[in-house]
């Protein structure tokens, strides 16, 4: 079972790299049939305390991809934490809004897999 994460959470996952993060935009759906609408951000940090200082810095963080959909399936298998809950801001929604308009196509792959980060 997937952990209980709400659209405006900010999600933490790490590589070997550093700490990079997720941002839950929307949840629909109930159980196995959940979908859960990510957008992923590109930078990546070297701690926890840096990656909640960009996040609550004054300028937006540049985003690696604006919209993904996956299975809760999917996403029981993107290893991350819950930073905290910020309101969603509208533009963050544009490529949910794109992905409503189009054959709205989910995936079977973890973030990370989406991404080609792991």
């Amino acid at each position: 079972m997937a952990p209980q994460f709400t659209a405006g959470d900010d999600l933490v996952f790490q590589l070997e790299s550093g700490l990079g993060l997720l941002r839950v935009i929307a949840v629909k759906g109930e159980g196995a049939e959940t979908v859960w609408h990510l957008l992923a951000y590109d930078e990546f940090f070297p701690d926890v305390e840096s990656a909640e200082q960009a996040l609550a810095g004054p300028g937006p963080l540049k985003i690696r991809n604006a919209h993904m959909a996956l299975t809760d399936r999917a996403f029981e298998r993107t290893p991350a934490a819950r930073l905290g809950n910020r309101p969603i801001q509208e533009e963050e929604l544009a490529g949910y809004r794109n992905w409503l308009q189009s054959e709205r196509k989910v995936s079977d792959r973890s973030a990370l897999l989406l991404l080609g980060i792991r």
